[in-house]
């Protein structure tokens, strides 16, 4: 009972400690005001990214420049279709990709293949050049849209160094004696080289012969024998070898190598080696029978 009464009596007393209730609201509010904090601390981290995002973009835009740039100068790069001479392999305004990566490892042009190469001397004279913006100059300098001030051109690769080319009229084009079947990318109705009939001749080393797929409609090798190679390509000249016909859209497709020039026979380095082979391994096979009979020879003398 005293134990009741007594804690009947502290009862006012703990009225009196209940303003300690608002301390603690007090501890609460502190709390929140502290969350708020915390807050305006994680906003101004927000404004430090922002701010270190703007200041690293043009290192990131220059670096996306840089790479552009070389893969314009060492792998691949953008041509325009300026003329007809390549339908309808190619059309005018077509976007072609060209490889310029297996140059650099000493890979020269093979027959078949579309090659882009700069003017040799003299074959776009008179040929009118289009006068680009700055913005057009600085996109073709990084390779992100095709030059169009460089005088290049685009043109089928028929024969390379060491091979015999000819075409009469009226007859197929040959090299080193096989005919080329050209239906799969002569445009339709022209003639082999009726216009320009050309050869028998040899195509030097380190040059190239070249002829457009639109024959009447090309001013290529055949038209330049007068000047100072002849009409050759030197293989210093190319750019590298078109592989994709990239825009439009609806004409995107590969420039493979059409399958008459693999056809047997027409390698002239190939078609030479039979004829060598028989006598190469009957002296191989006879040296060493002679130096026998010689030592024999010499040790019967002796004796």
């Amino acid at each position: 009972m005293a134990v009741g009464a007594r804690s009947g009596h502290d009862d006012p007393e703990e009225r009196k400690g209940s303003p300690e209730t608002p301390s603690d609201m007090t501890d609460d509010s502190a709390t929140a005001t502290g969350d708020g904090g915390d807050s305006s601390e994680g906003s101004g981290t927000d404004r430090k990214k922002q701010k270190s995002f703007w200041k690293e973009l043009p290192l990131l835009v220059g670096i996306a420049l840089l790479l552009a740039l070389l893969i314009k100068t060492f792998l691949v790069q953008a041509f325009s279709i300026p003329s007809d001479s390549m339908m309808n392999t190619l059309q005018r305004g077509d976007r072609v990709l060209v490889d310029k990566l297996t140059p650099w490892f000493g890979s020269e042009p093979e027959r078949g293949e579309v090659v882009v190469f700069h003017d040799p001397g003299g074959w776009l004279e008179g040929e009118p050049t289009p006068e680009p913006n700055a913005v057009q100059k600085f996109l073709s300098f990084i390779g992100l849209m095709p030059s169009a001030e460089e005088k290049d051109l685009i043109k089928r690769t028929i024969a390379v160094g060491g091979d015999t080319v000819e075409c009469k009229k009226g007859g197929p084009v040959k090299v080193n004696g096989k005919a080329l079947d050209e239906r799969d990318y002569i445009y339709p109705g022209s003639s082999a080289c009726d216009d320009m009939p050309f050869g028998p001749f040899k195509v030097p080393d380190d040059k190239i012969w070249v002829m457009g797929d639109n024959r009447q409609n090309s001013q290529d090798s055949r038209y330049h024998m007068e000047d100072v190679n002849r009409g050759f390509v030197p293989v210093e000249k190319v750019v590298g070898r078109a592989v994709v016909v990239a825009w439009p859209l609806d004409r995107w497709s590969t420039l493979p190598v059409p399958g008459t020039f693999d056809q047997p026979g027409i390698d002239a380095a190939a078609a030479a080696l039979p004829a060598a082979a028989p006598a190469a391994l009957g002296l191989a096979g006879a040296l060493p029978v002679a130096l026998w009979r010689r030592r024999l020879t010499g040790r019967r003398t002796a004796g």
